[in-house]
């Protein structure tokens, strides 16, 4: 008998030979909608997404034979994780996929910031040729600090280490775990210490607006902010105040708080409109682990771990 995988996302045209290679009986519906997929669910002992639906209970009570949960990408943040266990049901992601596109997309995001891309770029684009104002500053010299050293976090602490600045990490699940790329420390030296923050941490009841205000008033010196990690670690408002009292020197961002932006209110957009606005910021669409490469290597994980766990 083979064992049925429903696909709901749009994925690389790999994942279906891949998958069929292993054995399995594959039904790739991309976007399916909802009275069909209520219909269908429970004849399938598999699901694969990237972010299309919102798995918690009521689509979970629609899966009587689910035995696995394949989540194409790190983040588990639209997975009720408790009823998941709950249910014995199976669960993957692949941050082994997409840590390196993650990784260069960061460097890409920091080397930017301070070497001040954005601006110049601009004022060329107006026939300003300005050297002085858009002075940049070196990495080497700095002392970067990471929040969360998993997949993502050490992926980008082995890309920073060949610039020659010092690089600590606060993991508040792990210890023990300094290696050649970082030194592990705790919060209060991050505050301390750090030049650059760097947020590599998933999105729980924890992490959720974990860096506000209050969060960023503790560091010791003015810092330039990293987040590609969830737009929803990191409180807007409180980015903006303190971009404006010089808190924070300038921001890389490549996730936000709301990233629908058709659905945005209208106190929403006046913060997007100043963020936008701000040459010290630099945004991009949520694309850090979206690379054509990790596309295919994020397939090649999830199969590897279905088929582990099948054999």
């Amino acid at each position: 008998m083979k064992y049925k995988v429903l696909i709901v996302d749009r994925l690389h045209d790999s994942i279906v030979p891949l998958l069929e290679e292993a054995g399995l009986e594959v039904h790739y519906e991309p976007k399916i909608d909802r009275l069909k997929l209520k219909k269908i669910l429970p004849e399938f002992d598999g699901l694969i997404d990237r972010s299309y639906l919102e798995l918690n209970k009521p689509i979970l009570d629609l899966a009587t034979k689910l035995k696995f949960i394949a989540r194409a990408g790190a983040g588990l943040d639209k997975i009720d994780l408790e009823e998941v266990d709950r249910r014995g049901i199976q669960l993957f992601n692949a941050p082994e996929g997409n840590r390196d596109a993650l990784a260069e997309h960061a460097m890409a995001l920091l080397l930017s910031l301070l070497n001040n891309f954005k601006k110049s770029g601009r004022e060329v684009r107006r026939w300003k040729w300005e050297r002085e104002g858009n002075r940049g500053h070196e990495i080497s010299s700095k002392t970067v600090g990471l929040i969360g050293y998993g997949h993502m976090g050490r992926s980008f602490a082995k890309r920073l280490v060949n610039f020659g600045c010092d690089i600590i990490a606060y993991d508040k699940y792990k210890t023990g775990f300094s290696d050649d790329y970082a030194q592990e420390v705790s919060i209060e030296d991050i505050f301390e210490k750090a030049d650059i923050l760097s947020l590599h941490i998933p999105l729980t009841d924890e992490t959720d607006y974990l860096v506000d205000y209050e969060f960023l008033k503790k560091f010791k010196k003015p810092i330039w902010l990293m987040n590609t990690a969830r737009g929803k670690n990191l409180k807007t408002k409180d980015l903006i105040k303190a971009l404006n009292e010089g808190i924070v020197l300038g921001a890389g961002l490549d996730v936000l708080e709301n990233e629908k932006l058709e659905t945005l209110s209208f106190s929403e957009k006046d913060s997007y409109s100043q963020l936008f606005n701000n040459e010290n910021v630099i945004i991009t669409p949520h694309v850090g682990g979206w690379s054509f490469e990790s596309h295919v290597r994020i397939n090649q994980v999830l199969v590897d771990k279905i088929k582990d766990y099948f054999s």
